[in-house]
């Protein structure tokens, strides 16, 4: 059974009112907690906020929603649910995928719609290894989602369930390239299934098999938009919590904790004192700890993920190649993960996502616009160009990004930008995100399930610690999941309803890219 904390926990403060904050608080009112809620932005969302310039309403964040089902949970713990409040379109396809040899395939989470896309692309043998890929991510899912994700630990000795023996069996301690490469021997579709390794900040020569459960997301549970952008779900979840009754005060910076003994007893802002009985803290894992004065020890310092250079451009036109979502890969592969996670060099040959969400919901962009969100991977600013090298370097960066992508059939791109926003390393450190990523630490196998750093730190007998540098990590599924774990922490409620493939809140059909 999993530590929960002792002592009162009638009125607990919620530090974020990010993803990791609002399911925090979703679940402690719904277990009968009194809930404040405090943020330094006027907007909930957090990492998922919402930039509104020239007419264009900007995602600042995630652009990728999977697993919406772990998210109504969140609603559901208050008597509410998500599809009340917002909009969820399916997206057909999920991605596109674009090669360096002029080849693409649209990628589809339906078995059939995507064995045939397959098949038409690289023949009948590569269909039927997908068939047995599916059947391998599924079972890899159903193996890891009670006992490895949605869970809390406290010792290593809390992996050894019935379900660490399925996870061997399924090969999920090999290397995700090689499980893979068993199934589809096609260079380029393997890239499809594993360029999530870079959500887990590890080359797929490197990854663990077991992170290809983020493969299962991406392809086959289904990818969701929300009309409005992906801060209507934050907005959502903010407002479900003020109609159950949570107090949110937006505009406020913690200052401080304050303490008596291992307790924490109130929370500062630089507007006033709120007294607790405890606290959940979802800042990136520094910020937590220099609120909290200690930090866990470890035998070696967190390792974090690559970083990103993301360029929101609203254009006054678009191309009809791209899809919602899609992946421009270059030539290089390995050496691409080799820059990003050992040399800390730009990507010679980028592979980048292009999101263009008016593909989907044309009312975020001004009448005749559209916008682009292109995504360039790079090293973190541990092993990269620190964030002063950035303040000359962007605008370079930029360039040759829009010079790459006009090369690879955008052509015009450049000149048709009537309004951008350049996001780079720099930005992510001054937001107070660690290595200059908004990734945080990488999962690695010491980064991992019970070696990830912890939801309670040592010293503090009511804090609990959500966002994606704790348990279980990155991605907006498992950051949500966090925060329900920080709340069972509390209220020792450990109810599963999320759990099971195929349980997604009823979405609107897409229209095809």
């Amino acid at each position: 059974m999993t530590r929960t904390m002792a002592g009162r926990t009638d009125h607990v403060v919620v530090v974020g009112a990010g993803l990791a904050g609002l399911s925090a608080t979703l679940h402690l009112l719904g277990a009968g907690r009194r809930v404040t809620v405090v943020e330094r932005d006027l907007l909930p969302g957090g990492r998922a906020g919402r930039l509104e310039r020239g007419g264009f309403r900007i995602d600042t964040g995630p652009t990728v929603m999977t697993m919406p089902e772990i998210a109504d949970e969140a609603f559901a713990a208050v008597g509410d649910s998500l599809r009340a409040r917002v909009d969820l379109i399916a997206l057909h396809p999920a991605y596109r995928a674009r090669f360096a040899d002029g080849s693409s395939i649209d990628v589809h989470t339906d078995a059939d719609a995507m064995e045939a896309e397959i098949e038409r692309f690289a023949g009948p043998d590569e269909a039927a290894g997908y068939q047995r890929l599916r059947e391998w991510l599924t079972r890899l899912y159903r193996a890891q989602m009670r006992h490895f994700i949605d869970a809390n630990f406290d010792s290593p000795l809390d992996l050894l369930t019935p379900d660490l023996a399925r996870l061997a069996a399924l090969g999920g301690f090999g290397r995700l390239d090689a499980r893979i490469g068993a199934h589809l021997k096609d260079e380029r579709l393997r890239r499809v299934f594993s360029f999530q390794a870079l959500y887990a900040g590890i080359p797929p020569a490197r990854a663990l098999a077991a992170y290809a459960v983020i493969a299962y997301m991406d392809t086959i549970a289904g990818v969701y938009f929300p009309r409005g952008g992906m801060h209507a779900v934050p907005r959502a979840m903010a407002d479900a919590a003020a109609d159950a009754g949570a107090d949110l005060r937006f505009g406020q910076n913690v200052t401080r904790l304050e303490r008596t003994g291992s307790r924490v007893t109130a929370v500062v802002t630089d507007e006033e004192r709120i007294a607790c009985d405890a606290v959940v803290l979802t800042p990136d894992l520094p910020v937590s700890y220099r609120l909290l004065g200690r930090a866990p020890r470890r035998p070696v310092g967190i390792r974090h993920s690559p970083s990103a250079v993301v360029l929101h451009a609203g254009t006054d036109r678009t191309w009809p190649g791209l899809a919602h979502h899609t992946l421009s890969f270059g030539t290089a592969w390995s050496r691409t993960f080799d820059e990003l996670t050992r040399t800390g060099q730009l990507m010679s040959d980028p592979s980048l996502l292009i999101t263009r969400p008016t593909a989907t919901d044309p009312t975020l962009a001004p009448p005749g616009h559209h916008l682009h969100y292109i995504l360039a991977p790079c090293p973190n600013t541990d092993i990269g160009p620190d964030a002063t090298a950035w303040g000359e370097l962007a605008p370079r960066y930029r360039d040759s990004i829009l010079k790459e992508l006009e090369q690879r059939g955008l052509d015009g791109i450049s000149s048709s930008i009537t309004e951008e926003c350049l996001i780079t390393p720099a930005d992510w450190q001054a937001q107070g995100h660690a290595a200059g990523t908004p990734f945080s630490a990488a999962h690695t196998f010491a980064q991992t399930g019970p070696f990830r750093p912890r939801n309670l730190v040592r010293g503090t007998d009511n804090a609990v610690l959500a966002g994606c540098g704790t348990t279980p990590g990155v991605g907006v599924p498992t950051v949500l999941l966090s925060g329900k774990l920080a709340a069972v922490r509390i209220t020792g409620r450990t109810a599963r309803t999320a759990t099971r493939p195929g349980k997604a809140p009823s979405p609107t059909k897409g229209t095809p890219s």
